[in-house]
């Protein structure tokens, strides 16, 4: 086997949420009420970093759960930070609530087009990065970013959603047949659970997405030390997701395979691996 690392954790602002974020700023008219954005953590920081290069507004909704690296990122741009709730679901509800008082123009973390098409920029820059890949790892939260990369793909290649075992919002999509509400908790709770995956992505993740692999939180947090102890990468835990489902054998690629594992965020605090 044969691993081919996607490192968007060097984005700027530290994951692949940049790509949306700046896709939405670019493409719409904005309020003088600027943006707002509810998040776990990225996309807060991500929006928040777009709208600082853009010289506009912005107020960011996160939950109790966001780390203490995000929401010092968040406030290191310059957004105004409102916390708002428990989960990522609450923090939508108060930015929804906002929305309706200043007029501000929402930046949806998943569930929107332009963030679904700055999300299937990754997909292009794979492909024609690591031609020769047999599948792709990618961790599903809201599933912008596993919509966006699927929907580039398009059944060319296997895509293969990684989530954790306490927030498997897709899988139970998928079982369904469409978005329901699933358990929002582990140790990737900013990131990777929300109460359901997005209703746009949906259709693209049911047509090309190959299937999803379920991760403990044991094997995210030893997928994060691998990952430090041999490449000296540090990931947070939706980050290092994807990767877990090699290391936990969730996923067991065929012998001889190229596989794409993307690395979609690093923001943590320092943190002890042992």
């Amino acid at each position: 086997m044969r691993l081919v690392f996607k490192l968007e954790f060097l984005q700027h602002a530290g994951s692949f949420k940049t790509r949306g974020a700046f896709n939405s700023l670019l493409t719409r008219p904005i309020p003088e009420a600027g943006v707002v954005a509810a998040s776990g953590g990225n996309h807060g920081a991500a929006v928040a970093y777009a709208a600082m290069k853009r010289g506009v507004r912005a107020t960011i909704f996160v939950p109790t759960v966001a780390s203490r690296a995000k929401v010092e990122q968040i406030r290191g741009y310059g957004a105004r930070l409102e916390i708002g709730g428990d989960r990522y679901d609450d923090a939508l509800k108060a930015s929804e609530r906002y929305i309706e008082r200043s007029g501000a123009l929402p930046i949806h973390a998943y569930d929107q087009w332009e963030t679904l098409q700055g999300q299937a920029t990754v997909g292009l820059e794979y492909e024609e990065q690591a031609p020769d890949l047999d599948a792709l790892l990618v961790a599903v939260g809201g599933g912008g970013l596993i919509g966006g990369i699927a929907a580039w793909y398009a059944g060319r290649i296997p895509v293969i959603g990684v989530e954790p075992e306490a927030a498997p919002t897709l899988t139970r999509a998928l079982e369904a047949g469409r978005p329901v509400d699933a358990p929002a908790g582990g140790i990737a709770a900013d990131s990777l659970a929300p109460r359901q995956v997005g209703q746009l992505m949906f259709p693209l993740a049911r047509r090309h997405v190959a299937r999803t692999a379920l991760v403990s939180d044991e094997a995210i947090a030893s997928s994060q030390r691998a990952l430090w102890k041999t490449v000296r990468i540090v990931a947070e835990p939706g980050g290092a997701a994807a990767m877990a489902a090699l290391l936990s054998q969730a996923f067991r690629p065929a012998r001889g395979q190229t596989v794409g594992v993307l690395l979609c965020g690093a923001n943590t605090t320092a943190v002890d691996f042992g």
